[in-house]
C-alpha cells in the first residue's frame, strides 16, 4: 500500500465534491419532496407511503454489504472505486425519472409501481455512493487531508440540495404548467441529466493513491469478523443513523410545515435554501473546527446545537417568519460539520481496522454511510408517514388541530430526539485524535517494510 501522504489538488476536490452534487440532486429530492409527492400528487395514502419507505430502505439494506465486498474486490485501471460511478450514472438517471413519474393506474397498480421504481432507484444508488463514498479513504492517507477533501465533497452536496430545493417547486409550476404530475417528470429529467454530466466529470478528474492489497473472497468471513468487531465502525452506524433520521424528518416535513401550518409553500423554497446555505458553511468550517477543537468535541456540540434549534421550532407560530428561518438555519448549519466529520470518521475507521488486524476493506467500512442513509431515511420516512396517519392528515384539504401538532412535532421534536440519540451513541465513539495520531504513524512504518 502506498503510504506516502499527498496533498489533493483542489481541482481535484472540487470534481469529486461534484459527485455528490449530482447525488443530491436527486437524493435530496427524495428526502424532501418524495413523501409529499407521493401523497399530495402520486395519490398513495399517507400510511402506504409511511410503510413504502421504512420496507425498501430496510430490505435494501443488505446491498450495502454486497457493494462494500464488491467494491473491494474489483480491479481495473482506473482503479477500485471510479469505474463504479461512470458505470452507474445513466441507469441512476434514468431510475429518477421513472421514480417521479405517475402512472395511469389504479390504487393497488400505483403501489406496486412505486416499489419497483423505487427500489430499483436504491439499488443503483448503492451501486454509486458506496465506491464513491470509498473514495474519500483512497485518495489520500492524510486524516487531515481526507477531513478536508470531505468539507469539499460535502460544501459541493448542499449546493446540489440548494438546486433541487430552491428550483423544484417553481420548475414543477413552470415545467407543468399547472399540470404537477407532468411538472414533477420533466424537473427530475432535468436534474438526472445534470447528474450524469457531473458524475462523468468526477470520473475523468479524480484518482485513487492509497492502493490496497488485492481481496479474494476466501477472506470475506474475517472481513465481516472485523467489521462487526470495530467498535468505532459500529458507534459510527448508530451516529448515521441518528442523524439521517433527523435530517429526514425535518426535510421530508418541509413542503407540509409550510403547505398547512404557516399556509405559504412558495415560502418553503427560500426556507430551504437559506438551511442550506447554512449546511454549506457548517461544512465548509468543518476543518477549521476540527483543527481547534477537534473532531469529537466538534461533533458532539454539532449534535446539541442541532438538538437545541430543533426543538424551539415547536414554540414558533405561523408568523414567526424570523424565528423559523433562523431556527432552520442553525439546525442544518450544525449538521454541516456533522455528516462532514461522519464519513471522514469512516475513513479513520478503516484506518483503526486496518492497524488492528493487519487487513483493509475501505468499501465494505463505507457502506456504513449509505447503510446509515438507508436505514435513516427509512426510520425518518416511516415516521412521518405513520404519524401523520394516527394525526388524521389528509391530502390537500384544510388540516384540523390534531394533524397541525403531528406536524409540528414531525419537524421539530421528533428530529431533536434523533439528534440526542445520535449525542449519547457518539460518547462511545473510541478512535479519539491521539490514538489516530498513533494509528497513522503505525501504518506508515508498517507499509514502509512491506
Amino acid at each position: 500500500m502506498n503510504s506516502r501522504s499527498e496533498t489533493i489538488p483542489v481541482r481535484e476536490k472540487i470534481a469529486y465534491g461534484l459527485g455528490d452534487t449530482a447525488t443530491n440532486l436527486v437524493w435530496r429530492t427524495l428526502m424532501v419532496f418524495l413523501p409529499f409527492f407521493y401523497t399530495d400528487v402520486f395519490g398513495l395514502s399517507a400510511a402506504a407511503v409511511g410503510t413504502l419507505l421504512l420496507v425498501s430502505r430496510y430490505a435494501d439494506g443488505i446491498s450495502d454489504f454486497l457493494m462494500g465486498i464488491l467494491a473491494d474486490r474489483s480491479r481495473s485501471r482506473w482503479g477500485k472505486f471510479r469505474p463504479w460511478i461512470i458505470g452507474t450514472a445513466i441507469p441512476f438517471g434514468v431510475l429518477t425519472v421513472l421514480t417521479f413519474t405517475t402512472p395511469d393506474l389504479g390504487p393497488t397498480g400505483k403501489l406496486i409501481y412505486a416499489y419497483l421504481t423505487y427500489n430499483a432507484l436504491l439499488i443503483v444508488f448503492t451501486a454509486n455512493n458506496v465506491p464513491y463514498s470509498a473514495m474519500t479513504g483512497v485518495m489520500s492517507h492524510d486524516p487531515g487531508e481526507r477531513t478536508l477533501l470531505s468539507s469539499y465533497r460535502f460544501f459541493f452536496a448542499f449546493l446540489g440540495a440548494i438546486l433541487t430545493q430552491g428550483f423544484n417547486t417553481y420548475l414543477v409550476d413552470f415545467l407543468g404548467q399547472g399540470d404537477r404530475v407532468a411538472g414533477y417528470q420533466w424537473t427530475m429529467t432535468l436534474f438526472a441529466v445534470l447528474a450524469v454530466v457531473l458524475f462523468t466529470i468526477t470520473f475523468l478528474n479524480t484518482r485513487e493513491r492509497v492502493v490496497a492489497p488485492e481481496r479474494n473472497n476466501l477472506e470475506l468471513k474475517e472481513d465481516l469478523r472485523d467489521l462487526f468487531r470495530n467498535k468505532a465502525w459500529v458507534i459510527l452506524f448508530c451516529v448515521g443513523l441518528s442523524f439521517v433520521s433527523l435530517t429526514t424528518l425535518k426535510q421530508g416535513m418541509t413542503m407540509y410545515y409550510f403547505s398547512y401550518y404557516i399556509g405559504s409553500i412558495s415560502a418553503a423554497a427560500s426556507f430551504m435554501v437559506i438551511c442550506t446555505v447554512g449546511a454549506m458553511i457548517g461544512a465548509a468550517l468543518t476543518g477549521k473546527l476540527s483543527a481547534r477543537w477537534g473532531k469529537q468535541a466538534v461533533m458532539k456540540w454539532c449534535f446539541i446545537l442541532a438538538g437545541v434549534s430543533s426543538a424551539a421550532l415547536f414554540v414558533a407560530r405561523p408568523d414567526d417568519f424570523v424565528l423559523i428561518f433562523v431556527l432552520g438555519f442553525i439546525t442544518e448549519m450544525a449538521t454541516g460539520p456533522i455528516v462532514t466529520l461522519f464519513f471522514a470518521m469512516l475513513a479513520d475507521a478503516a484506518d483503526y481496522s486496518e492497524w488492528k488486524n493487519y487487513r483493509r476493506a475501505t468499501g465494505l467500512v463505507y457502506s456504513a454511510g449509505t447503510l446509515a442513509i438507508k436505514f435513516g431515511t427509512g426510520v425518518g420516512g416511516a415516521l412521518i408517514g405513520w404519524t401523520l396517519t394516527i394525526v388524521g392528515y389528509t391530502a390537500n384539504v384544510e388540516q384540523t388541530a390534531e394533524s397541525l401538532l403531528g406536524i409540528r412535532l414531525l419537524i421539530s421534536v421528533f428530529p431533536a430526539m434523533a439528534a440526542l440519540l445520535g449525542l449519547v451513541a457518539f460518547r462511545f465513539y473510541p478512535i479519539t485524535d491521539e490514538l489516530l495520531e498513533e494509528i497513522r504513524s503505525s501504518l506508515e512504518a508498517r507499509h514502509k517494510r512491506i
